[in-house]
């Protein structure tokens, strides 16, 4: 069946918005340390490498956020998302800011770090998840925390990120979606 330009535009626009989406929630459920939510951005077969392999993305996901939730906060801001669709498959590449604040014995540390998850995705069942992702880091910087809590204007900030279920995003968006 072919279809008028207007309704593939409109079909390739709809499914990019739900990649956008999956690509959007790896942030939320990678920060609030929420494995139900990292995990449902993959497809049980999927794989995954940051740099030391390829792995399986679930055991990869538990792995990480085990380690995450040694850290004092995590914040992973993702853009310039460029997205091709072909029937039930797509490609991804993402910008990522990743943004770590951890205690070490010299003090607080942070480190920022910025790269691109270049994924495959699948439609299954009309869902679209994560098959592939291969990790590309482009910089990274480190030091000291600069982080400032109770001082200043953040004196007044009272409303702080948190790890799932503290965080006052649980309370917000249901499991079910």
């Amino acid at each position: 069946m072919t279809m008028a330009p207007d309704a593939a535009d409109l079909i390739d626009t709809i499914a990019k918005s739900k990649i956008t989406e999956v690509l959007t929630r790896y942030s939320r459920g990678i920060d609030r340390c929420d494995i139900e939510t990292l995990t449902a951005v993959f497809w049980p077969d999927a794989t995954c490498d940051y740099g030391s392999g390829s792995q399986n993305a679930l055991e990869w996901s538990r792995a990480t956020v085990a380690a995450l939730k040694g850290m004092l906060r995590t914040m992973h801001a993702v853009s310039n998302f460029l997205i091709e669709v072909h029937d039930d498959d797509a490609v991804a590449e993402t910008y990522c800011q990743a943004f770590h604040e951890l205690e070490t014995d010299g003090g607080r540390r942070e480190m920022l770090v910025a790269g691109r998850y270049l994924d495959q995705l699948q439609r299954r069942e009309g869902s679209w998840r994560i098959s592939q992702r291969l990790y590309v880091m482009d910089w990274n910087r480190n030091g000291p925390s600069t982080c400032e809590w109770d001082a200043g204007i953040y004196a007044t900030l009272r409303h702080r990120g948190d790890r799932y279920p503290r965080d006052l995003s649980s309370a917000v968006f249901r499991r079910d979606t």
